[in-house]
């Protein structure tokens, strides 16, 4: 624990344990109890930090979510216990706040707790919630960033989300319908010179592109939506906001997808390096990114 705790930046808090612990070795009790947030990143295993590695490996318990892809969640401490939380459309199967409390009480219970999330935790994803919960019970608790899917996606994608001729600054909103309209800053999202990301759009894709045009944006601004982005299954759809909403349709896609507007998907042609469909997954890989060379 208390080498834990220098590794997360906790130099004052290790001191004091070490102190406690070697004042009163004999009838010390080490509490091990921890929750570590940490973000999966997109998908491909590839993506994870060193951190979010080391942490998987050494939790006791592992809550992860419907977006932490399988190969991730196979290279954590095998013999932890497992705990499905994920959230569809529709369909929570665990409230958030009973998610909230479940992270308190393994803890309490002197459990390393490994709350795993796809892309960051701070981005869509609820850990501000969960880390305020921990707060007020007064668990202790570290955060590992994630490659977000902004990021990540785009990047497989091969569509920058910024370019001095085409994006100086870009927009992260979630495109989560609530009775069929969507609670936006219109005016301040829809600007020609701004990349838009949105998350979770696919279900609204139609009024979003609608909306986007309603306020300022002309019908033929570049756009894309990205299925199983940075995976082997990745698909990458172009169009603009007046025919994306069709061509998603005939594809057939399905969530999880990322919609990007703007300018800067015009790059996707010259810039899309990674063609899984083509050429298989290793084709875009160099030799020491092959799987057999991951930890």
């Amino acid at each position: 624990p208390v080498a834990e705790m220098v590794f997360s930046g906790r130099d004052v808090e290790a001191e004091q344990q070490l102190d406690a612990m070697i004042r009163d070795s004999a009838s010390h009790a080490i509490s091990r109890g921890e929750v570590y947030l940490v973000g999966a990143g997109p998908g491909n295993p590839d993506l994870l930090t060193f951190r979010a590695l080391r942490l998987m490996q050494q939790a006791d318990v592992i809550v992860y979510d419907r977006l932490v892809s399988q190969p991730i969640l196979d290279m954590c401490r095998r013999d932890a216990d497992r705990v499905y939380v994920g959230k569809e459309r529709d369909d929570h199967a665990v409230p958030q706040e009973e998610i909230n409390m479940m992270l308190v009480r393994l803890a309490k219970e002197g459990k390393r707790v490994l709350r795993l999330k796809g892309g960051d935790p701070f981005i869509f994803g609820r850990g501000g919630e969960e880390i305020e919960t921990l707060v007020e019970h007064g668990v202790p608790f570290q955060v590992v960033p994630g490659i977000t899917a902004a990021a990540g996606v785009a990047s497989y994608a091969g569509i920058p989300l910024t370019h001095r001729d085409y994006a100086q600054s870009v927009a992260f909103v979630t495109g989560h319908l609530k009775e069929n309209t969507f609670n936006m800053n219109w005016e301040g999202i829809a600007r020609k010179d701004q990349t838009i990301v949105i998350y979770m759009g696919l279900k609204g894709l139609p009024l979003l592109c609608e909306a986007l045009i309603k306020h300022g944006l002309t019908a033929d601004m570049p756009a894309a939506i990205i299925q199983h982005g940075t995976l082997p299954t990745q698909r990458v759809i172009t169009g603009d906001l007046a025919t994306l909403p069709a061509l998603a349709e005939q594809a057939g896609l399905k969530a999880p997808t990322l919609i990007i507007v703007g300018n800067v998907v015009k790059l996707r042609e010259k810039l899309g390096w990674y063609q899984p469909e083509q050429h298989g997954e290793q084709a875009s890989r160099t030799p020491l990114e092959a799987p057999d060379h991951l930890p």
